[in-house]
């Protein structure tokens, strides 16, 4: 146990599933250091069920319009001359909730892990109404401008790229202390040969390769993809998340294994041999700390496209822009070779540091002797 004991407020949000694993992961870690620690969602921390409406614009836009996501991440996200809007606005109507909140939890630093929390935090603290620390987790390989406020005290950043951006744009520390992954995806996975036997049941002969479309299924061309994986002489396992109309569309093709919600991704990730991503999100993550390759392609607009871009330029994937170069990169890296060794060591480098022992370093020793609330 740490010698000296804080607490912390993760504040994620509930858009597909990746922040959420993120906080839930470091709410374990810290209280494994015996931390105490919390979490919110912030858009339950607008009024008048905005949050919900946001969830759902933003779902059916990846999902259903990706031209509109594509405009409105080019007008919000990315950086530009002249004013740019952003969402101040949207942060300023959860402030209250969030302060209230600090209030009767007393934490010794509040950490966002989505972009809006980090607005919301960043512009409380440059007015001085949040009177606690800012720890912001930075998932993104990319990082835009929402994830950017010099109100906020500390930045901890998937990659030492994304930390020097960071530093470059706000002035603010940043440190890279890797992805929060769960620890069971880089360490034996007991459910690993059940997944080899059933996938060899369901391909024989055909090395299996994981396509995610994330929580939402959000992806395009998704079963088009998946046949020409299988043309290629390998057995597509598509990943449809949630998204139950696109399990059963890809179900009706035999050649293609289609799956749900999965609870035992380390042993699917485990039993594979490579993973088609489009995101650049929790999954490839996960992925890496497997050591399983990953291979970027027909990324969703925005945010997908630029993670996708960036994990390739930084050598932790490769990133097919067309069909015949999906085939090439999967006959590379599914077998062994130094192109497959040189992936797989240069994602598992990622996870140098631990966020939660940063978090406890930074703030546990300053927070002393706490009181209860109200006293």
């Amino acid at each position: 146990m740490h010698p000296l004991s804080g607490r912390f407020l993760v504040v994620s949000a509930g858009m597909g599933a990746g922040h959420d694993a993120v906080a839930a992961e470091l709410v374990r870690r810290l209280e494994d250091r015996g931390q105490g620690a919390d979490r919110v969602d912030v858009l339950e921390l607008l009024p008048h069920r905005i949050g919900a409406g946001l969830r759902s614009f933003y779902r059916t836009a990846v999902r259903r319009a990706p031209v509109l996501y594509e405009g409105i991440y080019r007008a919000f996200f990315r950086p530009g001359r002249g004013p740019r809007p952003g969402s101040a606005p949207l942060a300023a109507l959860a402030e209250d909730r969030l302060l209230e909140l600090v209030e009767r939890q007393r934490p010794d630093a509040v950490v966002p892990v989505f972009h809006l929390a980090a607005q919301l935090t960043g512009r409380l603290r440059a007015r001085g109404a949040l009177r606690v620390p800012s720890a912001v987790v930075v998932t993104d390989f990319a990082v835009h401008r929402q994830w950017l406020h010099p109100g906020n005290d500390l930045h901890l950043c998937v990659t030492p790229d994304a930390a020097d951006t960071v530093r470059r744009a706000l002035g603010r520390p940043a440190v890279a202390t890797g992805p929060v992954v769960a620890a069971r995806f880089s360490g034996p996975a007991p459910g690993a040969a059940r997944w080899r036997r059933r996938l060899d049941a369901l391909g024989p002969g055909r090395p299996p390769v994981l396509l995610s479309v994330g929580a939402w299924g959000a992806g395009t061309r998704v079963a088009e993809t998946a046949r020409l994986v299988s043309g290629a002489g390998y057995l597509p396992v598509v990943l449809c998340g949630r998204d139950e109309r696109l399990r059963a569309k890809l179900s009706r093709h035999p050649e293609v294994a289609a799956l749900g919600w999965e609870p035992d991704m380390p042993g699917l990730l485990a039993a594979v041999r490579a993973m088609v991503d489009n995101a650049a999100g929790q999954t490839a993550l996960e992925a890496l700390a497997t050591g399983v390759p990953v291979i970027g392609y027909r990324p969703i607009p925005g945010h997908g496209r630029e993670g996708v871009r960036r994990m390739a330029a930084l050598g932790l994937s490769d990133h097919a822009r067309d069909s015949w170069e999906l085939v090439r990169l999967l006959d590379a890296l599914t077998g062994p070779s130094a192109w497959r060794e040189r992936r797989t060591a240069a994602g598992r480098r990622l996870f140098a540091e631990d966020a939660a022992a940063r978090l406890t370093d930074a703030v546990a020793p300053a927070a002393g002797p706490r009181c209860a609330p109200g006293s």
